[in-house]
């Protein structure tokens, strides 16, 4: 293993697993500063889950295995999508692979599973969150599959390590296809992350729930194992936006050094965004990523008759 393999593997462990929770700090905090608002530090994530984790779990009446065993599916789910997601283009392998279909399985079986525990609840308002999240997780998908099939048509490859390469430099990007391809993903980008317009992560409302819906019944150990799930998310589908959807260096150490300043932008954006879009009504959500997904298909057309 070479130095840029090894800083590679660290900055993948330590970001992906340990500061993740920073990211979703970052967007509240800076999302309170532009509303005018004080706001909590970009550390509160850490403090939150500190203070479930010291507490126990609880066991709903009538529930089933499925019940106890999602919060942990849903963590080693995102755990297993960090090691697979390298974060430069010479990453190590640790011992999943970093084909870009098994990421999408992953984060299609944590979704699984928080919908499986919400039917074994039987809590109406997780099931009615449960209900939204899979109705536009359909398209949140397609919308994924498409930008990056984009991707696969430039560098020929599944393979994340050859995607970040082949991404790289001035060549890829002299061309709009990888652009067409940016448009859908930034809209996955805010439905990955529970922001609005698709969600709002502040809300307290059991009716306007999503992504928080099928947390609803958990407590102590087990939430924290969720909540860090939500922001190990964060942390795969910004640096995916990062390294592959946006223009980068071509030296690895570039994109090791950059990336921290790369991810914080995109909390930026995040958080503006956040604050001039209001939420949008759940029946307009899958017709926003469906006509984002549009785009990805002009650039596959384009593409297949050769006018890219």
């Amino acid at each position: 293993m070479n130095a840029v393999t090894l800083v590679s593997g660290t900055v993948q462990i330590v970001g992906g697993i340990v500061l993740a929770p920073l990211l979703p700090g970052f967007v509240q905090h800076w999302k309170a500063r532009l509303q005018g608002r004080r706001g909590p530090t970009p550390l509160q994530p850490f403090r939150e889950l500190g203070r479930l984790w010291g507490k126990s779990a609880v066991t709903v009446e009538g529930t089933t295995v499925i019940y106890r065993l999602a919060p942990v599916v849903i963590a080693a789910s995102l755990g297993a999508a960090v090691l697979l997601l390298p974060v430069a283009e010479r990453g190590p392998d640790w011992g999943v692979g970093h084909d870009l279909l098994v990421l999408i399985g992953l984060l299609a079986l944590s979704r699984f599973a928080a919908a499986a525990s919400a039917w074994d609840t039987a809590n109406g308002f997780s099931l009615m969150g449960v209900s939204r999240d899979l109705t536009i997780s359909v398209f949140v998908e397609a919308a994924m599959a498409l930008s990056l099939a984009v991707v696969f048509l430039v560098v020929g490859t599944t393979d994340l390590s050859a995607m970040i390469a082949g991404t790289s430099g001035v060549a890829a990007w002299s061309s709009p296809l990888l652009a067409f391809a940016a448009v859908p993903f930034a809209v996955v980008v805010l439905a990955e992350t529970g922001r609005q317009p698709v969600d709002n992560p502040d809300t307290h409302l059991e009716l306007t729930m999503i992504h928080e819906g099928p947390l609803l019944e958990y407590a102590g150990r087990d939430l924290a194992y969720l909540q860090w799930a939500a922001a190990a998310k964060h942390w795969v589908v910004l640096v995916l936006a990062a390294q592959i959807f946006l223009p980068h260096f071509s030296d690895p150490w570039w994109q090791l050094g950059l990336l921290p300043i790369v991810l914080l932008v995109l909390c930026a954006v995040l958080a503006l965004t956040e604050t001039m879009v209001a939420k949008a009504r759940v029946l307009r959500v899958p017709i926003l990523l469906a006509v984002a997904s549009a785009s990805a298909l002009l650039g596959i057309a384009a593409r297949l008759v050769g006018i890219v």
